[in-house]
Protein backbone atom coordinates (compact mmCIF):
# COMPACT_ATOMS: atom_id res chain seq x y z
CA UNK A 1 0.00 0.00 0.00
CA UNK A 2 1.29 3.47 -1.02
CA UNK A 3 1.57 6.47 1.36
CA UNK A 4 -1.35 8.83 1.20
CA UNK A 5 0.07 12.21 -0.55
CA UNK A 6 -2.94 14.41 1.09
CA UNK A 7 -1.56 16.64 3.79
CA UNK A 8 -5.18 15.72 5.39
CA UNK A 9 -7.75 13.30 4.82
CA UNK A 10 -9.96 13.65 1.85
CA UNK A 11 -12.98 12.65 0.21
CA UNK A 12 -14.64 12.89 -2.85
CA UNK A 13 -17.71 14.67 -1.24
CA UNK A 14 -15.02 17.27 0.32
CA UNK A 15 -13.75 17.97 -3.38
CA UNK A 16 -17.25 18.32 -4.79
CA UNK A 17 -18.18 20.71 -1.90
CA UNK A 18 -14.96 22.68 -3.08
CA UNK A 19 -16.75 22.69 -6.51
CA UNK A 20 -19.95 24.20 -5.63
CA UNK A 21 -20.87 27.61 -7.49
CA UNK A 22 -17.75 27.21 -9.68
CA UNK A 23 -17.07 26.63 -13.47
CA UNK A 24 -16.42 23.08 -12.46
CA UNK A 25 -20.09 22.83 -11.18
CA UNK A 26 -21.44 24.65 -14.76
CA UNK A 27 -19.30 22.24 -16.79
CA UNK A 28 -21.06 19.01 -14.41
CA UNK A 29 -17.53 17.98 -13.32
CA UNK A 30 -18.42 15.68 -10.76
CA UNK A 31 -15.37 13.82 -8.40
CA UNK A 32 -15.76 10.47 -8.58
CA UNK A 33 -12.52 8.70 -6.86
CA UNK A 34 -9.64 9.37 -4.41
CA UNK A 35 -7.06 7.28 -4.01
CA UNK A 36 -3.21 7.47 -2.17
CA UNK A 37 -2.07 9.18 -5.15
CA UNK A 38 -4.34 9.74 -7.45
CA UNK A 39 -7.89 11.49 -7.77
CA UNK A 40 -10.80 10.73 -10.57
CA UNK A 41 -13.55 12.99 -11.81
CA UNK A 42 -16.01 13.23 -14.66
CA UNK A 43 -17.37 15.48 -17.29
CA UNK A 44 -20.57 15.05 -19.66
CA UNK A 45 -20.02 16.19 -23.07
CA UNK A 46 -23.10 18.07 -23.67
CA UNK A 47 -24.01 21.16 -26.28
CA UNK A 48 -22.04 23.29 -23.47
CA UNK A 49 -19.17 21.46 -23.87
CA UNK A 50 -18.83 21.58 -27.66
CA UNK A 51 -17.52 23.78 -30.59
CA UNK A 52 -19.11 24.44 -33.48
CA UNK A 53 -18.50 21.22 -35.05
CA UNK A 54 -19.69 19.17 -32.59
CA UNK A 55 -17.16 17.33 -30.95
CA UNK A 56 -15.78 18.46 -27.21
CA UNK A 57 -14.05 21.66 -26.85
CA UNK A 58 -10.63 21.56 -26.14
CA UNK A 59 -10.93 24.14 -23.64
CA UNK A 60 -13.57 21.95 -22.03
CA UNK A 61 -10.90 19.30 -21.63
CA UNK A 62 -8.19 21.75 -20.16
CA UNK A 63 -10.74 22.43 -17.62
CA UNK A 64 -11.46 19.40 -16.33
CA UNK A 65 -7.82 18.64 -16.11
CA UNK A 66 -6.97 22.06 -14.22
CA UNK A 67 -10.10 21.46 -12.17
CA UNK A 68 -8.98 17.60 -11.42
CA UNK A 69 -5.37 18.02 -11.08
CA UNK A 70 -5.39 21.77 -8.99
CA UNK A 71 -7.65 20.29 -6.70
CA UNK A 72 -6.06 17.45 -6.12
CA UNK A 73 -2.69 19.81 -5.73
CA UNK A 74 -4.85 21.70 -3.00
CA UNK A 75 -5.22 18.63 -0.95
CA UNK A 76 -1.60 18.04 -0.96
CA UNK A 77 -0.76 21.47 1.05
CA UNK A 78 -1.66 22.74 4.31
CA UNK A 79 -4.85 24.94 3.67
CA UNK A 80 -4.05 27.00 6.42
CA UNK A 81 -1.01 28.03 5.46
CA UNK A 82 -1.05 28.01 1.34
CA UNK A 83 -2.90 26.98 -1.56
CA UNK A 84 -2.32 25.79 -5.38
CA UNK A 85 -3.34 27.85 -8.34
CA UNK A 86 -2.58 27.11 -12.33
CA UNK A 87 0.48 28.34 -13.38
CA UNK A 88 0.70 26.23 -16.84
CA UNK A 89 -1.17 23.53 -18.92
CA UNK A 90 -0.10 21.50 -21.54
CA UNK A 91 -2.94 19.16 -23.51
CA UNK A 92 -2.66 17.12 -26.80
CA UNK A 93 -5.91 16.34 -27.75
CA UNK A 94 -5.79 12.74 -29.27
CA UNK A 95 -9.12 11.81 -31.04
CA UNK A 96 -12.64 13.43 -30.74
CA UNK A 97 -15.73 12.88 -27.96
CA UNK A 98 -19.19 14.06 -29.04
CA UNK A 99 -21.97 14.74 -27.05
CA UNK A 100 -23.40 11.85 -24.78
CA UNK A 101 -19.96 10.95 -24.55
CA UNK A 102 -18.75 10.94 -20.24
CA UNK A 103 -14.94 11.96 -20.14
CA UNK A 104 -12.95 10.64 -16.80
CA UNK A 105 -9.91 11.93 -15.96
CA UNK A 106 -7.45 10.38 -13.83
CA UNK A 107 -4.89 12.79 -11.89
CA UNK A 108 -1.60 11.90 -10.58
CA UNK A 109 1.11 13.68 -9.23
CA UNK A 110 4.73 14.08 -11.20
CA UNK A 111 6.12 16.43 -8.60
CA UNK A 112 4.85 17.47 -5.51
CA UNK A 113 7.34 20.39 -4.01
CA UNK A 114 7.34 23.07 -2.19
CA UNK A 115 7.02 25.99 -4.33
CA UNK A 116 5.42 24.17 -7.30
CA UNK A 117 3.65 21.08 -7.99
CA UNK A 118 2.96 19.10 -11.32
CA UNK A 119 0.31 16.90 -12.27
CA UNK A 120 -0.44 14.29 -14.84
CA UNK A 121 -4.23 13.57 -15.85
CA UNK A 122 -5.41 11.33 -18.41
CA UNK A 123 -9.27 11.83 -19.99
CA UNK A 124 -10.25 8.76 -21.26
CA UNK A 125 -13.95 8.43 -22.96
CA UNK A 126 -15.73 5.69 -20.51
CA UNK A 127 -18.04 4.82 -23.36
CA UNK A 128 -15.19 3.35 -25.25
CA UNK A 129 -12.55 3.20 -23.24
CA UNK A 130 -10.02 4.90 -25.49
CA UNK A 131 -7.92 7.83 -24.68
CA UNK A 132 -8.83 11.13 -25.68
CA UNK A 133 -6.28 13.91 -24.02
CA UNK A 134 -3.11 13.77 -21.95
CA UNK A 135 -2.69 16.86 -19.70
CA UNK A 136 0.16 18.19 -17.54
CA UNK A 137 -0.49 20.82 -15.16
CA UNK A 138 1.78 22.94 -13.28
CA UNK A 139 0.67 24.43 -10.12
CA UNK A 140 2.28 27.09 -7.89
CA UNK A 141 2.02 26.56 -4.10
CA UNK A 142 1.53 29.80 -2.51
CA UNK A 143 1.68 31.03 1.26
CA UNK A 144 -1.03 32.83 2.68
Amino acid sequence: MKTPIWFHPTTIKDMNKRAEKTLAEYLQIVFTEVGDDYVKGTMPVSENHVQPLGILNGGASCVLAETIGSTAANYCVNQEKAYCVGLDINANHLRPASKGTLIEATAKPIHIGAKTQVWHIDMSDQTHGKLICVSKLTVMVVLR
